[in-house]
């Protein structure tokens, strides 16, 4: 894997940035921060000619749009793809919904309890519902179309986070200090998360992020972990599920601030800066599901706030101060070249397994196989190995070398 940072925006008036987030499926890019600043970008689409070239992503701006309601600091922005709409909340508690018409983006809601701030909005996989909690402790559940579905006060605690489960059946709430508690899709109670990873800390911590992969694209490899819970004194577990008693712990070593998974939760990006050091330095760490750590990214300035991917997963943009940065990311990909034959693999949200494709460029012919495990692909002459990982289930068989047929 090979990051770079690419381009660098500046927000007009030097107004500090406190949220970042990129639509996946259009490619907006919405960005929040102090005394109302609300934007959303769009950057230009890389041509197919630039693309055979393998050029960098481009970096001019297609759509540059101020969108006025907000007059407090705008603190959470969240997209829902299906359904085209932008969800966002200022620290007076004012929650709006916009709506994309003709190529510019307009208020199509607005809701404000008065009465407390939204610290955290999450859409569920399909965008039918979103959940949005208060500090005071109150939960909103809401349809699409703007209906209240459910609502609950959580008495005597104080609300930071919240995500849904892939299947929406579960909500996970994260509290201000650092629990987190598993809710049925109706707002029943079902039991405390296991934090197995803060063994042995003292002293106050808080939830940095909380992000569970949807499986959207499938999955790396069958039974992996795709939800990701990190706090601000760099701590992280990685679980299958909610209740998983075996999860990956990573200890990155920083100040977190934000993580994401990308499009197809093979990579975790955690966004911070590093501990120990007599300067702060901004970073962002890039480790798998199972906790290897990939790169570290340098990213200018003071303060780094959230990260975010691009749909693709070739990029990502940073909340920094009154900038957002840009990098651009080259992925280790499984692939190999024999035989007049080009060797890939890809994941399928229908399919556990890799699909390995064998595209035969000679004759432009795709022959298709479906492997579990698969760690690499690799090539020579004739001949393509396809290495997987052995489990109790499937135990390692003794495999015979075949050849690539020659045209």
């Amino acid at each position: 894997m090979f990051i770079y940072l690419s381009k660098k925006i500046a927000i007009p008036n030097n107004i500090r940035l406190k949220c970042v987030s990129w639509n996946k499926d259009q490619g907006f890019i919405a960005c929040g921060g102090d005394e109302g600043l609300l934007k959303v970008l769009k950057l230009e689409t890389q041509t197919d000619d630039a693309k055979l070239k393998g050029l960098a992503a481009p970096s001019n701006l297609s759509m540059n749009q101020t969108l006025e309601g907000h007059s407090g600091a705008v603190q959470v922005v969240t997209w829902n793809e299906q359904y085209q709409k932008l969800t966002t909340s200022d620290q007076n508690g004012l929650i709006i919904v916009w709506m994309l018409y003709k190529g510019c983006w307009y208020e199509e809601m607005i809701n404000n309890r008065n009465k407390s701030v939204v610290r955290s909005m999450s859409w569920n996989a399909d965008g039918q519902k979103i959940c949005i909690v208060y500090e005071d402790g109150a939960v909103i559940v809401g349809s699409v179309d703007g209906n209240r579905i459910w609502g609950k006060e959580l008495k005597g605690i104080q609300l930071a986070h919240v995500a849904w489960s892939p299947d929406s059946k579960i909500l996970l709430f994260g509290m201000a200090n650092g629990e987190i508690h598993i809710y049925d899709n109706q707002g029943n109670f079902i039991m405390k998360m296991t934090v197995s990873c803060l063994h042995n800390v003292t002293g106050a911590i808080s939830i940095a992020g909380i992000h569970w992969y949807a499986g959207s694209e499938g999955y790396v490899e069958p039974d992996c972990p795709c939800l990701a819970i990190c706090f601000d004194n760099g701590r992280c577990q990685v679980m299958r599920y909610e209740s998983d008693e075996s999860p990956v712990f990573i200890d990155t070593l920083m100040n977190v601030a934000s993580i994401q998974w990308n499009q197809c939760g093979s990579v975790l990006a955690v966004a911070g800066s590093l501990r120990g050091m007599e300067k702060e330095v901004n970073v962002v760490q890039f480790y798998t599901p199972f906790g290897e750590h990939l790169r570290t990214l340098k990213v200018p300035g003071k303060q780094m706030t959230e990260v975010a991917w691009e749909g693709g997963g070739l990029r990502i943009g940073l909340a920094v101060d009154s900038y957002i940065y840009f990098a651009n990311i080259r992925p280790d990909y499984k692939w190999g070249y024999c035989s007049n034959t080009v060797v890939y693999a890809y994941t399928k949200p229908d399919r556990l397994e890799y699909c390995v494709v064998f595209w035969d460029t000679k004759n432009n012919e795709k022959f298709v196989k479906y492997v579990k495990s698969l760690m690499s692909i690799t090539t020579s002459g004739d001949f393509c190995i396809l290495a997987t990982k052995a489990d109790d289930t499937h135990p390692q068989k003794d495999w015979q070398p075949r050849r690539v047929a020659r045209h």
